[in-house]
């Protein structure tokens, strides 16, 4: 089966558990494991959070000044895997290190379709250096744990930028467990 959708959404806070409900209810209609469904959810979760947070930010005003109050969320469910993607049109990821243990060749061939540019792989949000790796946040931070919980909750995560619209690409992907029950489609 291969279930896939996009969502043109605006960086409100209000967009956020919509895109999160859609997920969900795609999950639950395709047999997901219930578990698998929640740790993804999560996951999207926070990069919609980032997108709503920092996705506008460098964003220069003229005719691409609409996409600035808004982001994207893509997700495609085929076969065992599901892979998420949101992007949105801020100032992106410096420019830093790969960190290659946690990453899989395949997102060079996500990065190619989506125009992101590759090896952004970590990096603060909106500031710090160019090369500078992301700092790690405090256990009681209010901010800074979203990305790294990402990575904890997907199977593989690529960090990156839009080459030419600028704006950054956060996107991963999880193997997908089934219910023991036959889903909605199977009913």
């Amino acid at each position: 089966m291969s279930i896939w959708w996009s969502l043109h959404l605006r960086r409100e806070a209000a967009s956020v558990p919509l895109a999160r409900r859609l997920l969900m209810g795609t999950m639950e209609t395709a047999g997901v494991d219930p578990d698998v469904s929640y740790e993804l959810s999560v996951a999207l979760t926070e990069a919609c959070a980032n997108a709503v947070e920092h996705g506008g930010a460098g964003a220069a005003p003229g005719p691409g000044a609409a996409a600035a109050g808004a982001y994207r969320v893509t997700a495609y469910l085929d076969g065992e895997t599901c892979r998420i993607e949101v992007a949105d049109s801020g100032p992106g990821f410096p420019c830093a290190e790969t960190r290659a243990e946690t990453r899989a060749e395949t997102w060079a061939e996500a990065g190619a379709d989506t125009g992101a540019a590759p090896g952004v792989e970590n990096g603060a949000r909106g500031g710090g250096r160019p090369g500078a790796a992301r700092p790690v946040a405090p256990a009681d931070a209010e901010h800074g744990r979203g990305l790294r919980l990402i990575e904890e909750l997907a199977d593989h995560v690529q960090f990156g930028n839009r080459s030419a619209r600028g704006g950054a690409v956060v996107s991963f992907d999880k193997i997908l467990k089934w219910k023991d029950t036959p889903s909605l489609l199977m009913a």
